[in-house]
């Protein structure tokens, strides 16, 4: 599957859920009344409420997450919240069918109120997020949009081909828990795909570790296989596997260890001469795999 071309992006989830809740009730044969909305819509947090659903006295309702977060009192009316279920309001949200929050990039599906949000959480068409790790980054949006966001935001180098150099030179080895994450993108087959660099302490031990992330979904990426190899002074270390999507985060993919892992000690003697300056040269290659023709 070819990366999705569309230029729609959205700074941050927050900002998709807002535009969509206003519309994605009347863009499809199945009508929601405005005002059912507003009824299953909790008045703290706006995101649509799942049993059990909570009511004051007074009748005001108010989601279950919300409810430990407000201290047993109504924000509405401050009143006691006790534990008052609000069964009919259970029921009418039992009856509805709804599209997917991601209906306006691509989603066609219809579902049941209760299990609309699980089919959200791996819907195919939701927004990748950025795979930046240098920092907290909340953007999100298509895989077009995360690309040039890479380049123009975070300085991202961009290279089109399926093999590479990477060369990473650190003048003070013995700081390896501060060695700074790159990210480098790399455009081949139609796809893009980002190699990550960097160090930290595994086991108390300090490693240099490189892996590469595949710019779409899982299923996608087993499409593609890579190669890593680091050497020096006559030997050389080399990695083989699968790229990760990047629906997986780094830290999820790092703390896996699914890459090439240099200890310091190797990492220095690759770098001959004194073992006062690191000098690592990281060759790779992506290729594509052959059809598995035993599953069609």
């Amino acid at each position: 599957m070819d990366n999705d071309g569309s230029s729609e992006s959205f700074s941050t989830l927050d900002e998709l859920h807002y535009q969509n809740s206003s519309s994605k009730f009347h863009n499809f044969n199945v009508v929601v009344p405005s005002i059912i909305h507003q009824l299953l819509q909790c008045p703290l947090c706006t995101i649509p409420m799942h049993p059990p659903i909570h009511q004051c006295q007074n009748g005001h309702t108010l989601c279950s997450t919300c409810k430990t977060r407000v201290h047993n009192m109504c924000p509405t009316c401050r009143q006691e919240l006790g534990d008052i279920r609000c069964l009919a309001l259970e029921k009418v949200a039992q009856s509805l069918e709804l599209p997917c929050i991601y209906c306006s990039l691509g989603c066609p599906g219809i579902y049941p109120y209760y299990s609309k949000l699980k089919h959200e959480t791996v819907c195919k068409f939701r927004p990748y997020s950025c795979p930046y790790a240098g920092s907290e980054c909340s953007v999100v949006g298509s895989i077009t949009f995360i690309v040039d966001h890479l380049r123009e935001h975070h300085k991202v180098d961009m290279h089109s081909g399926s093999t590479f150099n990477y060369r990473y030179v650190k003048y003070n080895p013995r700081e390896v828990e501060n060695a700074t994450c790159r990210i480098k993108v790399f455009n081949c087959f139609g796809q893009y795909f980002c190699l990550h660099f960097e160090g930290f302490q595994l086991h108390m031990a300090p490693v240099y570790m490189a892996f590469l992330r595949f710019m779409g979904d899982e299923k996608d990426a087993r499409n593609y296989g890579y190669s890593l190899e680091v050497g020096g002074n006559g030997r050389k270390l080399v990695w083989e596997g699968t790229p990760r999507s990047i629906r997986d985060s780094h830290r999820k993919v790092r703390d896996s260890h699914d890459g090439l892992i240099i200890q310091r000690n190797m990492a220095l003697f690759f770098s001959g001469e004194d073992c006062k300056e690191l000098k690592l040269r990281v060759t790779g290659r992506i290729w594509k795999e052959p059809p598995n023709l035993s599953s069609k």
